[in-house]
């Protein structure tokens, strides 16, 4: 196991942890992830010039060593007013639209691509260098609907509820919507029922998943 040195933020469900000023450990408190697997993923992207983290090779389930990357998050950055919710959607858009032009890795299914399953804006680090997109934990391959569905539903929940984010996420997720998507009605269901299942929802985000997928389909280009 790799050692700790101060912990630099948590999450969900990791924590995360200083090694040095050119790595950070993150290591999963669930017990749900494949810290390896993930790794894996993360390399291949980035090898086809997707920005991501560097990561060191890894065996182990819990523990991932990361590139320390400088920056605020999309979501710390539009909370200040560094980024404005319109453009946090077309940039959303334009790393969905990204990760799923690089080849795909199934043989199998020559139509699946790397999906990440989880960009929103806590998940992207705006570093000086541009954008790099972070936590890939629920990665899969699958259809590129699947991840557009999945982002506008994080969002929509957002955009539904009552808090200061609610008005920057509507107008986030107006922006996602307005790209030309794979977004189809049942990977719009599929990303429903897997927030649902999700364990580290909330009752309150659970309860906002039905105002959310109605909020998407109001704005939908299906």
């Amino acid at each position: 196991m790799t050692t700790t040195g101060r912990l630099l933020g948590s999450g969900r469900s990791a924590d995360v942890y200083e090694i040095d000023d050119a790595w950070v450990l993150r290591r999963d408190r669930g017990g749900w992830g494949d810290a390896a697997a993930e790794g894996a993923v993360m390399a291949y992207v980035r090898e086809h010039g997707y920005p991501v983290p560097r990561v060191r090779p890894s065996a182990s389930r819990t523990d991932l060593v990361l590139e320390r990357l400088s920056g605020p998050t999309m979501l710390a950055a539009l909370t200040s007013g560094g980024i404005g919710p319109d453009e946090a959607g077309t940039l959303l858009a334009r790393l969905l639209r990204q990760l799923h032009a690089l080849p795909g890795r199934n043989p199998d299914d020559p139509a699946a691509r790397v999906l990440h399953l989880d960009l929103h804006p806590d998940n992207v680090i705006l570093t000086a260098d541009g954008p790099r997109v972070i936590d890939w934990s629920n990665t899969e391959d699958g259809p590129p609907g699947l991840d557009w569905a999945m982002s506008a539903i994080i969002l929509a929940q957002v955009a539904v509820d009552d808090t200061p984010l609610t008005a920057p996420a509507h107008t986030t997720l107006t922006s996602l919507l307005r790209d030309p998507s794979d977004l189809t009605e049942p990977v719009l269901t599929e990303a429903r029922n897997r927030r649902a299942a999700n364990p580290t929802m909330s009752p309150r985000e659970l309860e906002l998943l039905g105002p959310a997928e109605e909020l998407i389909r109001s704005r939908a280009k299906f």
